[in-house]
């Protein structure tokens, strides 16, 4: 059973201008005194979570075990029943989930486990709830809460994630059945653009859900997936991943996100699935971890470089 990755990043050194002032001359006669300096304009702020934010990012993140995927709605739970002649019941997707969570040294490689709303509620076919059989297993119950992709008006027909309405609300509910993190998927597509409009959209809504799931206890995974669709190489998806994931940063920063309490799940660099000229996976690996390094703060706990899928 394949786990996921955690790849440790280095420090970043920021670009930082001097500017040169000039000299002053000591007065002859008359007295400076010294006013006291304004107060700043910038306030950080503390979520009333921010330690068990760091204790559960550090908790999934731990060496050795990864995220199991186990996400699917309702419908796409359906089409894997169909595949095996079962009807889509909610018994029958209680059946399938109660497989998942009961499987027998689970805990010893999956760390955090990512739930369908339904899932979050739902009890196994033995009566006892799933998070609880979870929780046990020293896995962290998570729970998706974007609402899917949708088209953004005014793109390169590119599309956005909807969700934030209502947000809090659900996240706290969640929170109370056992959810600790979150999942939110955006894309971004580079043969249409990308457009500047779609990857600030992209940025702007990955930050504000970030900063709504840790103001209710969550710790965001903060995943701004570039799409493999196109003709591209790999120099043009590093450089577009360069552009989505500073701007990622920038706005979390400005949404006042705790970056020791996310993860981050990043989009390897790869040519575009169409392209020509293949990339080897030394290639992969070498352009993945460079843009690890130019982008990521080092503050960040874990970054899951591959989510586990289970099909039946």
């Amino acid at each position: 059973m394949a786990s996921a990755s955690l790849l440790k990043t280095s420090p970043v050194l920021d670009k930082i201008e001097f500017v040169k002032g000039q000299s002053l001359r000591q007065p002859s006669v008359s007295v400076v005194r010294c006013q006291p300096a304004a107060p700043s304009v910038l306030t950080v702020r503390a979520s009333s979570y921010a330690d068990e934010l760091v204790k559960t990012a550090k908790t999934i993140a731990s060496p050795g075990r990864g995220i199991l995927a186990m996400d699917e709605s309702n419908a796409t739970c359906g089409k894997r029943l169909a595949s095996i002649g079962l009807e889509n019941t909610e018994a029958n997707r209680q059946a399938y989930r109660t497989l998942l969570v009961s499987v027998p040294g689970l805990g010893d490689y999956i760390s955090g486990a990512i739930l369908f709303e339904e899932t979050l509620y739902q009890s196994t076919v033995e009566g006892k709830k799933m998070v609880d059989v979870l929780v046990e297993q020293n896995i962290v119950p998570g729970i998706k809460v974007d609402k899917g992709l949708v088209p953004l008006a005014g793109s390169n027909d590119e599309s956005w994630c909807q969700g934030l309405d209502g947000l809090a609300s659900r996240s706290a509910a969640y929170y109370q059945q056992g959810a600790r993190f979150a999942k939110w998927r955006t894309v971004v597509s580079i043969p249409n653009g990308p457009s500047a409009l779609a990857v600030k959209e992209a940025a702007w809504g990955l930050a504000r859900y970030a900063a709504i799931s840790q103001d209710n206890g969550l710790v965001p995974i903060v995943e701004p997936e570039i799409l493999l669709d196109g003709e591209h190489n790999i120099d043009t998806t590093f450089e577009v991943a360069k552009k989505v994931w500073a701007e990622v940063f920038f706005y979390l920063a400005e949404n006042n996100v705790m970056f020791e309490g996310i993860l981050l799940k990043p989009s390897m660099v790869t040519p575009g699935a169409e392209c020509k000229e293949r990339a080897t996976p030394q290639q992969v690996a070498d352009y993945t971890l460079k843009l690890l390094r130019q982008r990521i703060p080092p503050a960040v706990p874990g970054i899951m470089a591959i989510f586990v899928w289970w099909t039946i």
